[in-house]
């Protein structure tokens, strides 16, 4: 298929270069006044970081996923990375930086995959890995208040006695961050049955830290967070998430192997219709099951390298009576099953979403990938775009709750053969009626619906009235009427 020359601007934005209308670095004398102004008394127990590998490291995220934002973010880095680890302390950096006109980036665990953290225009990088602290576990309703640097590890072992659990976490949970999830996640294991961040009812308050000479310390209820969430954090600074919870299940582990790739498509999209509670439902093309580790561990216990396509289920206890003779009927075989409590070796969650790519990227970094909501039927889809790319695109699905329709997400991994190529790839895809949700661009709107959310422009304009947050990211706020104003410490 050749490559449309009428494709859309979003589209495009896969091979395009950085925002022309960046703010530029701070210059000497604003970074010098900065951190004078951030060494002082009244700042103290602030870590900063001016030079060095650890600077380089808090720079960065997972973006080299991506052949074309590397080049694009390889070379940029804050002028000062900024540690906090309490409101009050990022209520002082904002402020410091809101009157010298420098940016601000913010950081939780750098799991973000398409350079949600990285400074574009120089800055600070505000580490927010500090705020680490469990604020309030409702026991009756088992809504969590806890700081946006937790980890989601954490914050499940501190579920746990409780009888709670995340609804939804990345495939990252042992290192990801509350605060880094929201702000640039959607979702992953527990999509199956909560569908994704954006949802209503999952994100339920906010604690916000505006960007102003004097900012202030906001309490945003659910509707007044929603145009935060999944913003990159380029339009509010956040310092406590409020979340709902479920009730704690003792997962199962199942691996399922199928010779036939017409059976296992059936497989995964007939298991969500039933009653059988599940959280995780993935099914991987043989090519790449072969290329992943084992659930399991060493030992006889582990499971068996992959003898064909192959299936990964996290599901509830009652549901195994049922799930054995039904994979059985459905042309599965069941290789492996293992609790998911004191599970040995890696862990069948961390199998699925974007850790696939990372582990087919870690025996051959040639491989990249695209996000996309099938078309249903999927069938069609899935076998024109293989039939036109062949082994440079193998199979990654994952099971979602979409707006409360069971529906299927694809995470393939595609082979890199040039920016032409993929883009050819993507709309062909598009063609056959895939959503795409592109992995390869910066702005949070190229890489999620295409379209310029208003709401999340006018959230930037009340907490970030300067445009100091990830500057770059939000295509809407440069697009907006009256935009052309210069950026504070910009030449005009």
């Amino acid at each position: 298929m050749p490559l449309d020359p009428a494709l859309r601007p979003a589209e495009l934005a896969v091979a395009s270069q950085l925002p022309s209308d960046l703010p530029a670095p701070a210059s000497d004398a604003q970074m010098e006044a900065l951190v004078a102004e951030l060494s002082s008394g009244a700042a103290a127990g602030l870590v900063l970081i001016r030079s060095g590998p650890e600077l380089e490291r808090l720079s960065r995220d997972f973006f080299s996923y991506s052949p074309v934002l590397t080049p694009l973010l390889q070379d940029r880095l804050a002028q000062l990375v900024v540690k906090a680890s309490c409101s009050e302390q990022v209520r002082l950096v904002a402020g410091a930086c809101a009157r010298h006109g420098v940016p601000i980036t913010l950081r939780g665990s750098g799991t973000g995959n398409y350079g949600q953290c990285v400074p574009l225009a120089g800055g600070v990088v505000l580490d927010l890995s500090g705020l680490n602290q469990v604020r309030q576990l409702d026991s009756l309703s088992g809504v969590l208040t806890a700081e946006a640097g937790c980890l989601l590890s954490d914050l499940e072992q501190q579920l746990a006695p409780y009888g709670r659990e995340l609804r939804l976490t990345p495939s990252t949970r042992r290192s990801a961050s509350l605060g880094g999830f929201i702000a640039g996640g959607s979702g992953g294991i527990g999509s199956v049955r909560w569908g994704f961040l954006r949802d209503p009812g999952h994100l339920l308050a906010l604690e916000v830290v505006t960007v102003e000479p004097e900012p202030r310390l906001l309490q945003l209820d659910a509707s007044a967070s929603a145009p935060l969430n999944h913003a990159y954090g380029s339009n509010g600074i956040l310092t406590a998430v409020t979340v709902a919870t479920a009730a704690a299940v003792p997962w199962q582990q199942l691996v399922v192997d199928f010779s036939s790739w017409t059976a296992a498509l059936a497989a995964i999209r007939s298991l969500p219709a039933t009653a059988l509670l599940l959280n995780g439902l993935c099914l991987l093309e043989a090519a790449v099951a072969r290329q992943l580790p084992c659930p399991g561990g060493h030992g006889p216990d582990t499971c068996p390298a992959a003898d064909g396509h192959r299936l990964l289920l996290l599901a509830a206890a009652d549901a195994l009576p049922v799930l054995e003779p039904l994979l059985a009927a459905l042309g599965g075989r069941l290789v492996w099953q293992a609790p998911e409590q004191g599970s040995r070796g890696v862990p069948l969650r961390e199998l699925c979403w974007n850790h696939t790519t990372l582990h087919m990227r870690a025996h051959d970094p040639g491989w990249t990938y695209l996000q996309m909501l099938l078309p249903q039927p999927e069938a069609p889809a899935l076998d024109a775009l293989k039939q036109r790319w062949g082994d440079d695109l193998l199979w990654h699905l994952e099971a979602v709750r979409q707006q409360g329709s069971q529906r299927l997400a694809a995470l393939p991994l595609v082979r890199w053969r040039g920016r032409a190529a993929l883009l050819e790839l993507m709309e062909q895809a598009r063609q056959l009626g895939a959503f795409l949700f592109n992995p390869h661009v910066l702005t949070v709107e190229d890489g999620g619906l295409g379209v310029i959310d208003t709401d999340q422009v006018a959230a930037k304009q009340a907490y970030d009235p300067a445009g100091l947050l990830n500057p770059g990211k939000l295509r809407g706020w440069t697009e907006r009427p009256g935009a052309s104003a210069p950026w504070p410490g910009s030449v005009a």
